[in-house]
This record gives structure tokens, sequence and C-alpha cells, in this order.
């Protein structure tokens, strides 16, 4: 009996070492290929050994918070975590995602915009369409086409799923007040938040996933297509159209699974298959293809690079007003690099494109500097000695929020920079439109 129990303790010492072994084996060797975890997640940088930093307790610091985050296995183990989490306990393990009935998966900001929590104002709103207003008659004048495009929002499209606890009465929101505003002086725009819902009940193919953020590729689609055939009314022009024969239906992917991926589960959440249109261009023989800038969230990267872009020559995609696409992938061009009014002539249309949960800060600033560069207004230089003492300021303040420096984090890894770099570039365009 008492062999046989010292051969139990000698067999669970054994798992339990190989079980601590385990992850410093593949951590150094990565014998076993892992799939890499989604999102927001930045890897911290290796800190290099010096005395100072030693004495300082800087050292250990950063190397404990680098062995923390890059152990063996570290990867499945968050998996494990976040899918007992969802599983078990209705919880999410992603910054800012809420889990709604039927485990329909939101950001929380777009719950905000469809209450109206994040309302900025009648006042805020009117000054911003009178000044979209001017744009586009100035614009027009110069043969240029400024149009806003109101992308549709998940909050809006299904409403019906919140979590009870997020349910309230509804207010005044952003969305309602643009495209109200908009219309009465004239604006151009194109309203897909209303097109969707009026059609959520008989679309063939889902216009928004259950696991996604964005509208669907199927959505995305007809999104596009509507787009092309705006600009051909207004310009009155012939340009390449887009169709489609056959339609793939699929597991959710891509965008339409964005937010599932972000969950970083161990089992991939099955719902209805979603549609993936095959996606043709009419030969552009005999067909006008103007060239356009746009300015817009993350809701045009599905359209940026495919067939609607091909339906345009030298097309531009100013993400947030900061990167410049596609020159970012080359040479990291930021759109503080670039001459405004030099970029505006070489286009013809000007999209500016927002969801509702983006719609408080649209155009990112694009907006108040076109204005004032067609009124003449003189910009004080930034970089002086006042500017970089506010610059440091910020940056104090930034390091302390965790939150902020998650997004400063997760748009580091998007655009492919340092987060230091990405830290500077938020601190800037801050300072530049705090005032605004």
């Amino acid at each position: 009996m008492k062999d046989r129990s010292t051969k139990i303790r000698g067999t669970l010492f054994i798992i339990v070492l190989i079980l601590l072994i385990l992850p410093f084996i593949q951590n150094k060797s990565g014998i076993i290929k892992l799939e890499l975890l989604k999102g927001s997640v930045a890897q911290p940088e290796k800190k290099y050994f010096s005395i100072k930093d030693w004495f300082s307790g800087d050292y250990q610091l950063a190397e404990e918070k680098y062995l923390n985050e890059t152990f063996g296995f570290r990867s499945s183990f968050i998996r494990v975590n976040n899918q007992i989490a969802f599983s078990l306990f209705d919880k999410a393990k992603a910054n800012g995602v809420i889990i709604g009935k039927n485990n329909y998966l939101y950001e929380e900001n777009y719950i905000k915009a469809y209450y109206g929590t994040d309302f900025i104002g009648i006042d805020s709103i009117k000054h911003r369409i009178e000044r979209l207003k001017f744009l586009q008659d100035t614009l027009k004048k110069l043969n240029k086409t400024l149009i806003v495009v109101f992308a549709a929002g998940k909050g809006s499209f299904y409403p019906e799923y919140f979590p009870k606890e997020f349910v309230k009465e509804k207010g005044k929101t952003n969305v309602e007040y643009h495209v109200k505003l908009a219309k009465e002086v004239g604006l151009n725009y194109i309203d897909f938040n209303q097109y969707f819902i009026e059609n959520k009940s008989t679309s063939k193919y889902p216009l928004y996933p259950k696991y996604g953020i964005h509208w669907s590729n199927y959505g995305t689609c007809l999104a596009a297509d509507s787009m092309i055939k705006y600009i051909e009314k207004i310009r009155n022009i012939d340009m390449p159209n887009l169709y489609w024969k056959d339609v793939k239906l699929e597991n959710a992917k891509e965008t339409d699974y964005d937010i599932g991926d972000g969950m970083n589960l161990l089992f991939y959440l099955r719902s209805n298959k979603m549609a993936y249109p095959d996606i043709q261009i009419e030969s552009d023989s005999g067909k006008i293809k103007p060239s356009a800038l746009v300015v817009a969230d993350s809701y045009y990267w599905p359209m940026f690079g495919t067939s609607f872009t091909k339906a345009l020559s030298n097309d531009h995609f100013w993400f947030y007003n900061q990167q410049v696409y596609p020159d970012f992938y080359q040479n990291g061009l930021m759109t503080s690099q670039v001459n405004l009014k030099e970029e505006i002539e070489k286009h013809d249309i000007i999209f500016i494109m927002a969801t509702e949960a983006t719609l408080p800060d649209l155009g990112w600033g694009f907006i108040e500097n076109a204005y004032d560069l067609f009124k003449g207004v003189k910009k004080k230089l930034v970089f002086d000695a006042e500017f970089l003492r506010k610059m440091e300021i910020k940056r104090k303040y930034i390091l302390t929020d965790e939150k902020w420096m998650e997004d400063i984090k997760r748009k580091a890894i998007l655009n492919k920079i340092s987060v230091d770099s990405m830290l500077t570039l938020d601190i800037i365009w801050i300072i530049q439109n705090e005032s605004k």
C-alpha cells in the first residue's frame, strides 16, 4: 500500500514538473504552432540590460512584464480562460465588448449611440453641417463633389438583442440630427443606417453579422454599389458598375466575425451562414473613373482595395484622418505630412464616412481643417515651446490611463508602428483638435 502511494505521489510530481517545464520548452523552441491572439494585443518589447535600469528597478519590472506576456502556451491559456468566462458566466474578456441576448455581440459605443448617451448637442451638429455645406458649395465650384456617408450601425440594426441591463429610454441621437439637418440644408449624403433598418426583414441575405461589428460582406457590397450609383447620378457620369452572379453561403469570417475573433475563444461561434458574393466589375472601356479621397473609420476597410476602388482612379483612404493609404504601407505617410489643398485638388470626389459609434468625431479634424483652408484662416505654428509642453503633460496623463493605452496599443498593431510613435501621433492630434 505504501509503495502504491509513493508511486502515485511520484507520478503526480512528474506530471506537475512536466507542466511547469513545457511552457519554457514551448517558449524557446516554438515546437507547437499556436494560433496567435487576435484583436488589441501588443507584444511587450524586450528591455536590454543596463546597470542604471538594474539599480532603478526598471529592468526587473520590464523583464517580469515581458516574461508574463511571452511564456509558452500563453495564448492557449488565455483562450481557455476566455472560453470559460463566456460559456459559464456570459462574460466577454475583450475590451468594450457586450454580450447581448442569444449571444449577439456588440461594442458598447454602439449601444450608447443608439440611446443617444453620446449625443453631442444640436448646436454642435448644426455648426458641423453648416461647415460641410460650405465645403460642398466651395468644392462644387471647383467641379468636385463632397458626399457624407452615414454607415449602418449594429446598435440601430439589432436593438432587440441588447442585454436587459442596457435597455433604457431612447433620447436624441447623433444619427437622427445629422441626417435631419443634412437634409434641411441640401447636403449630399447617403443614409445607410436607415436603409439597412428598412431592408432588415426583406433582404435575401443578412445585412449585419451576429458576431461582427461592421456591416456584413453582403451589406458592404450593396453599400459599395449604391455609392457608385450615387456618384453617377450626382456627377452625371457613367462609371464601371459592380455585379455578381454567384453568392457563396459560408460560416462567418473576416469582418463578419471580427468581434468573435477579438474574443479569442477556444471554439468558433456558429450562427446562420453569411453571404459572400463573387464581385465582378464592368469593363472600364468608355467609362469614367473619378478619383476619390475617402476620410472614414473602419467601415471603409472592406471596400478599400476591392472591386469598389477599381471603379475609381487615384483613390486614397485617410483612416480616421491620420494614416494615408495605400501610401502608409510603404512609407508610413500621415495626413499631417501632406498638403491638404494639393490633396483635395487631386481628387474629384471627397467622401466623409462614419458609423453611429464614431459619428461624434465625424471627419476627425478634416472638416475643420478644410473649412479653415477655404476660409483663409491661418494656423499657428504648432511645434513651439508651448505645444511641446502640452505634449509632455498629455503624455504623462495618457500613460496612467490603462484603457487609453490599450487603445493606443491596438492602433499601433493595426498601423504596424511602435506604441511610442502611436502615442505621439495621438497626442499631436488631440492638441491640434481639442479646441474644436
